[in-house]
């Protein structure tokens, strides 16, 4: 679409504002930080443009605005006087959403918490600048911050002491205005662009410092209270080199509608995750707007604005495969039981939907689906119909499984394709493709595998199910290890004897079928007599999510198994040529 630009005057100070998309639809103005100019926001605004009237503009002293010469001209008042004429100007009469990164965050926060502002603002979604009010009584309030958190942010602010230095405008100007750019690239991993940064970097950032100057020792020393009912969506950059999640969360005891966002991802998040910055800003406009509340959104609640009797996974999505029976049903039900959404997924449409009606018995919603996770094709439809119908899934869990026992001999080629196919790379499938959308997310997750004892009991009888097994557990260790920095926790689940439909479906080799119907109710039978429910499964997988644990052996004999299989794997060896079956 095309940009159209204006100057508006805000007390004798010139501020270049551009305009993209319809002015009849809703305005969000979006207040770039420092060093940037308005520029930092053009992937965002490109992405937001068919839908919302959007306003960026280069604060006073950077870009292409005025630049006053005195550090009193930089005052945060100033500052949301300036943002206060551009709304006026772009949105004349009717309320805007405010949208602001880095210190445009804090200069927003100046207006939002000023009395009424929620007459003028509809919305603001903050990202890496906290109120330096709020942040003052977070520093002096022991009941809110550990000294820890405080040495903690102290470090990462060690550049705001520099910036206080007469020879910081001098750097700007000779050395920064060259390496700077390059320097925060490779640290963030930024993309390239044409745009970005402004060639007016050099002296935007030796202008800027008055903001610092003019600001933080003042506010810091002599916080006021600034409460706000603007409803205020704050995210934070889990990543962030400048502002901590202890410190960014100084506004919660201020603001009476809080949603709070966690993004994987450091400082400068415009630039580097345009996608997920302009989808939480639409969804957000799009309720304040009046529209219904998203389940992605519920969950952010926080606060005074979190709904009373909540319980601990109102909100999430939970994805179980293999569901229609036994542990996936079991697991289901747990999370159903703590308030998550589940989404049910199983070989037969019968039993998923009885196990939804199950779950919806529970007053959450259940959205049953018929997927054979052993095919790349349907999974892959699958995984899409769920992101686009629910969402990104906060939780998911690999479940579904078979069973085949035998001597490895007398295990075909057959056998082997179609157990590889569903408990090893049924579970491969599932973690890259709900771990890809959860990495695209970039607010974290969990992946649950369900592996087995056997994972770590070798036995003559069951080389083809243990095989599977000890994939699908290394699998998870190494995953972990690459998805830690996501955010992304992963656990395999490894049960022992439970008493679940498995025992009647678990494919015999190398004899009858008369036999194999025997060996089946004998081996159903010897499960019964076990009676480990599956329902204490579901209760470890549940408490996996909760503390992100790694490996979790289910039952007594699975934890000495694994206990033994590190002690003594020789004593394994001998004890894997019974035959138990």
């Amino acid at each position: 679409m095309t940009q159209t630009t204006r100057t508006v005057n805000s007390a004798g100070v010139n501020l270049t504002v551009h305009e993209r998309g319809d002015a009849a639809a809703p305005t969000i103005i979006l207040v770039h930080g420092y060093p940037d100019t308005s520029a930092v926001w053009n992937e965002v605004a490109s992405r937001l443009e068919a839908r919302f009237h959007v306003v960026t503009y280069d604060v006073r002293g950077a870009g292409e605005s005025d630049a006053p010469k005195r550090t009193a001209d930089y005052d945060l008042s100033l500052l949301a006087a300036d943002l206060q004429a551009v709304a006026d100007a772009v949105s004349p009469g009717r309320r805007v959403h405010l949208v602001a990164h880095d210190w445009g965050s804090i200069q927003t926060w100046e207006s939002v918490t000023t009395a009424g502002a929620e007459q003028r603002f509809a919305s603001y979604t903050t990202v890496s600048g906290p109120s330096l009010d709020h942040v003052g009584f977070w520093m002096r309030d022991k009941s809110q911050r550990s000294t820890r958190q405080l040495v903690r942010q102290g470090r990462k602010s060690w550049y705001i002491a520099a910036f206080h230095t007469p020879v910081a405008p001098v750097l700007w100007r000779t050395v920064l205005s060259k390496t700077f750019a390059p320097a925060i690239a490779r640290m963030e991993g930024l993309p390239d662009a044409a745009d970005y940064p402004s060639p007016t970097l050099g002296a935007d950032g030796a202008r800027g410092v008055k903001l610092y100057r003019a600001n933080v020792r003042s506010s810091l020393r002599n916080p006021r209270e600034r409460p706000t009912d603007v409803p205020v969506q704050l995210i934070i950059a889990t990543k962030d080199r400048y502002v901590s999640p202890a410190i960014a969360l100084s506004s919660k005891l201020w603001v009476s509608k809080l949603w709070v966002r966690e993004v994987q991802t450091g400082h400068w998040l415009p630039r580097k995750a345009p996608d997920v910055m302009a989808q939480a800003v639409a969804e957000f406009v799009d309720y304040t707007e009046g529209g219904q509340e998203p389940r992605s959104l519920r969950r952010l609640r926080s606060g005074a604005s979190s709904r009373a009797g909540a319980r601990e996974f109102d909100d999430k999505l939970v994805v179980v495969t293999g569901a229609g029976s036994g542990i996936g049903r079991e697991t289901a039900l747990a999370f159903a039981a703590l308030g998550a959404t589940v989404v049910i997924a199983d070989l037969n449409a019968a039993p998923a939907e009885a196990t939804a009606d199950l779950v919806r018995a529970q007053g959450v919603d259940a959205h049953a689906y018929v997927v054979d996770v052993s095919d790349v094709a349907a999974m892959e439809d699958f995984v899409k119909r769920v992101v686009a119908d629910h969402g990104v899934p906060d939780v998911v869990v690999n479940n579904a499984g078979i069973g085949i026992a035998g001597s490895f001999l007398d295990t075909t080629a057959a056998d082997w394709e179609r157990i590889v196919d569903v408990n090893l790379l049924g579970v491969v499938t599932g973690c890259r493709l709900f771990g890809q959308a959860m990495v695209d997310r970039r607010e974290g997750g969990q992946i649950v595998n369900v592996a087995s004892a056997a994972a770590f009991t070798p036995s003559r009888a069951l080389g083809a199910y243990c095989a599977t097994k000890a994939a699908v557990l290394m699998l998870s260790e190494c995953l972990r290890a690459e998805l830690a920095d996501k955010g992304i926790g992963v656990s395999a689940i490894c049960p022992g004897i439970v008493n679940t439909p498995i025992t009647t479906s678990t494919h015999y080799v190398g004899i009858s079928d008369a036999e194999e119907s025997d060996r089946r109710k004998r081996v159903s039978k010897q499960y019964a007599l076990r009676n480990f429910p599956p329902s204490k499964v579901a209760t470890a997988i549940v408490k996996a999510v909760r503390t992100n644990a790694a490996v979790v052996p289910v039952t007594p004999e699975a934890r000495g198994a694994r206990f033994m299989s590190r002690l003594s794997p020789g004593a394994m060896r001998r004890f894997a040529q019974i035959d138990a079956l």
